[in-house]
């Protein structure tokens, strides 16, 4: 886990200790010293991690006196819209691919060897290890953009991506079947960055999602088939049982 991800996911666990109850509203945190050694992590990483909370208004950090929880806490904290797996994605593709146009022109050649490693581990049996290249490689092209607000987008997009029940099973239905043609896709993306065309980037990202958005819609059919199958076999059950009763 990278120095961002790694605070962030320290500040979600420090904001969901508040909204369990552990650190009611106006009370002082414990030290820094206590919470990294409680979270596993540096007193750095809890520093980052406080003033992030500080930032959304969760925390108030005093100096010469301590971190305490906010008196008022907002509402909805890090809540997620009921969003489905297509809106996901549909957005996915609008905000992604402008992304890569962007990254074409900005990413530095460590990130063109960082994307080429992704995506070769992307092409490995192993499904953690796939999965967490994948949302690297979408990651690092997200800060390749340079552009901030691009980024956070692109974040918040993934946290839907995995944390929104509905939507994580869709694209488990989705993406276990076709972890090769996921790869190609990838693959291009990469191959026009490496070339810094900003056209073919755009073009390679929005045919990945495009072709994303069909196989959501294929997986969506075959579920509904199952599920009137289901139905009728149950259906032709009970009226097979109401015969012999009669």
């Amino acid at each position: 886990m990278t120095g961002t991800r790694l605070y962030q996911s320290i500040a979600e666990q420090i904001a969901q200790l508040i909204d369990d109850g552990a650190f009611p509203p106006g009370t002082r945190l414990p030290g820094e010293r206590e919470m990294a050694e409680r979270l596993g992590v540096s007193r750095v990483t809890i520093r980052e991690a406080e003033i992030a909370l500080q930032a959304v208004g969760r925390l108030e950090i005093k100096t010469g006196s301590g971190v305490y929880v906010s008196e008022r806490q907002p509402e909805l904290m890090g809540a997620l819209p009921g969003a489905s797996a297509f809106e996901v994605t549909e957005a996915r593709l609008l905000i992604e691919s402008e992304a890569a146009a962007l990254a074409a022109h900005n990413i530095t050649e460590e990130g063109i060897e960082t994307l080429e490693k992704l995506v070769e581990d992307m092409r490995s049996s192993d499904e953690k290890i796939s999965n967490e290249a994948d949302e690297k490689f979408h990651l690092t092209i997200a800060k390749a953009s340079n552009n901030a607000a691009i980024l956070h987008t692109i974040q918040t997009l993934w946290r839907m991506r995995e944390d929104i029940p509905d939507v994580k099973a869709t694209y488990e239905s989705v993406c276990v079947h076709d972890a090769d043609t996921r790869t190609e896709e990838h693959r291009a993306v990469f191959d026009a960055l490496k070339n810094r065309d900003a056209v073919a980037a755009r073009a390679a990202m929005r045919e990945h999602f495009h072709r994303l958005l069909q196989a959501m819609l294929d997986a969506t059919e075959r579920q509904a088939l199952e599920e009137l199958r289901k139905r009728a076999s149950e259906s032709r059950e009970r009226f097979t049982t109401a015969q012999k009763i009669g």
